[in-house]
């Protein structure tokens, strides 16, 4: 579930993709050359390692001094980061606030990377304790009661040791993710995933998706990939924007529950994760799947806003005009229009 995973929608869009199959993944027009996969690929093995025998804090802060001087020396970069956290603060870009807050995302995105490496490194039993029994406690109970459950995360704190976590306890768990690009660092993080007890499902796997579901086991979707103009429209800190159909569209068929979850990163290293209230979704009724995903949109908007400087999603969260944005509030007045 890191960068270049998908947005993960289930629908049927203007450009083309079968009805029913997931949305495209936020990557590249082409895969990347075989060399530079490879090269990718020993780069990530050779950091990992180094990641695993060095103290964690000078490496996190050396790598958060190189992705915040890519933040800073990156003017497109910039500006969507600026534009992001401008609406999560209710300020203009140019506020200082918004600089320092971007700045401080930065660091806290180079500790999770280190956090990610080192995790192949330890033993399950250590990977077992990186998030407090808590949250994970009420997460089984409302699983043991439901058909299935969608769990719906933003990019904040670090959703591979909270999955980690609730595989430990020996309960099933799914992640989708994007085998499209790098096929040979996709198998190297799937072959780690799974080593954890993380089932790890092709985003164009459709049949394996619902398959989980039908299950009835747990299957974890990342919803704040980026704006796409054919995603459902919901209201983010005040401005129109959409999140994925996928996780509303899933339960609708499956009778699934969808749950949003935040895990927030405590001073001890540890994670705490928290579950925001269960969403069930009667059908596939375009209001209903609208009504779904603007709950989805309300919970990712606690999470973020108890701690911007935890959230580490770079790509533009909201459309660059407001022509895109009015054209979004009128969808989703129609969408909740057409039940009556």
């Amino acid at each position: 579930m890191t960068e270049g995973a998908p947005d993960h929608g289930v629908a049927a869009s203007s450009n083309g993709r079968r009805a029913g199959g997931l949305e495209t993944p936020h990557r590249r027009a082409s895969g990347g050359s075989r060399l530079l996969e490879q090269a990718t690929v020993r780069a990530y093995r050779t950091t990992a390692w180094l990641l695993a025998h060095l103290p964690p804090r000078p490496a996190w802060t050396v790598i958060g001094w190189f992705s915040q001087a890519g933040y800073l020396l990156w003017p497109q970069k910039r500006h969507w980061v600026d534009a992001n956290f401008a609406h999560v603060l209710g300020r203009p870009s140019s506020d200082r606030s918004v600089r320092r807050l971007a700045l401080r995302a930065y660091s806290h995105y180079a500790r999770y990377l280190v956090e990610l490496m080192r995790l192949p490194s330890l033993p399950p039993s250590a990977v077992g304790k990186l998030v407090e029994p808590e949250g994970i406690d009420d997460l089984e109970q409302i699983w043991r009661a439901s058909d299935g459950v969608i769990l719906v995360a933003g990019h904040v704190g670090n959703n591979e040791a909270c999955a980690a976590g609730v595989a430990s306890r020996g309960w099933p768990i799914s992640v989708v993710a994007d085998d499209s690009s790098f096929p040979e660092m996709f198998e190297l993080l799937r072959r780690q995933r799974e080593s954890w007890g993380v089932a790890v499902i092709p985003w164009r796997n459709l049949r394996g998706v619902y398959a989980v579901l039908r299950r009835k086991e747990m299957l974890a979707l990342l919803i704040d990939w980026g704006y796409r103009a054919d995603g459902i429209p919901v209201r983010l800190f005040g401005g129109w924007t959409t999140l994925p159909a996928g996780p509303a569209s899933l339960a609708a068929k499956t009778g699934a529950t969808i749950i949003p979850v935040t895990i927030r990163r405590l001073p001890d290293g540890r994670f705490r994760a928290t579950l925001d209230g269960p969403i069930r979704v009667a059908s596939n009724a375009p209001a209903d799947l609208q009504r779904a995903t603007q709950a989805v949109a309300a919970a990712l908007e606690r999470t973020v806003g108890a701690a911007p400087e935890q959230w580490y999603s770079f790509k533009p969260m909201w459309p660059a005009t407001a022509d895109e944005a009015a054209e979004l509030e009128a969808r989703a007045t129609a969408m909740l229009a057409a039940e009556s």
